[in-house]
């Protein structure tokens, strides 16, 4: 067992286990999330990230891990995605339950009412379904109504997660923090202080999870109140640099 925090109280970058969440954390929203890339000198510093932690540094996302794989290319990192319910390892293995439940009315149902949302955008993220209205946010009150209605029909196996922006009907067995949870009973995170950083309600059972456990919650911007803050993305990025040659990995 690895003690983290040594004698002077600092919490050793070399002892942790990194959780980061990726739109509103690593990149700035943007009204079409296929448009997010993300910056070449952030992938050079994840890599670097990831020998420094030997391994332990994982990505925890609202998106699936097609396109968090997309987003990192070329780097190959451990995920969870579609808010946990699909996770790979950091062996490769990828564990991803078999749901009961089909959002085909669901769907079709959202793509005939987004007619009546102008501005709002339909993601279709397989065993999810998202609507962003970042760009019509007088409809968001709406849209929320209306997945209440879908999601009553669907319970228990799905639930509704309001984010930043965006409506979401999710599995509801799994979440952000029982991916973290998943990942700290394995090689290479077990032993280590998790620190989770996020930016969204959709991060609430994340850092929830590290808390429990003894780690660091980092909020990003104003949406979540947590003891460590950084104030936007560009913070970010800026402490993620700094872990490489920093001894403590307060913000």
């Amino acid at each position: 067992m690895r003690m983290p925090v040594d004698t002077t109280g600092r919490l050793a970058v070399e002892d942790l286990a990194l959780f980061l969440d990726i739109d509103g954390t690593l990149a700035e929203f943007r009204s079409d999330p296929g448009s997010v890339l993300l910056e070449p000198a952030l992938l050079i510093d994840l890599a670097a990230l990831r020998l420094r932690l030997g391994g332990a540094i994982a990505l925890v996302s609202g998106r699936s891990l097609e396109q968090i794989d997309r987003l990192v290319a070329p780097l190959a990192l451990p995920a969870a995605g579609l808010h946990g319910f699909e996770r790979r390892d950091a062996a490769g293995r990828v564990y991803r339950p078999e749901l009961l439940a089909d959002l085909s009315a669901s769907r079709n149902a959202l793509s005939a009412a987004l007619a009546d949302w102008p501005g709002a955008s339909l993601e279709d993220k397989g065993p999810a379904i998202a609507v962003h209205f970042r760009d019509a946010p007088q409809h968001g009150p709406d849209i929320a109504a209306f997945l209440d209605q879908l999601v009553a029909r669907l319970q228990p196996e799905f639930e509704r997660l309001e984010g930043d922006q965006v409506v979401e009907i999710k599995p509801a067995a799994q979440n952000k923090g029982s991916a973290v949870a998943a990942f700290m009973r394995e090689e290479p995170f077990v032993g280590r202080t998790p620190v989770f950083v996020g930016d969204d309600y959709t991060d609430a059972d994340a850092f929830a999870a590290v808390r429990r456990l003894g780690g660091l919650a980092i909020a990003v911007g104003n949406r979540v109140r947590e003891r460590h803050r950084l104030e936007h993305p560009a913070a970010v990025r800026a402490w993620l640099r700094n872990l490489l040659t920093a001894e403590d990995a307060r913000p």
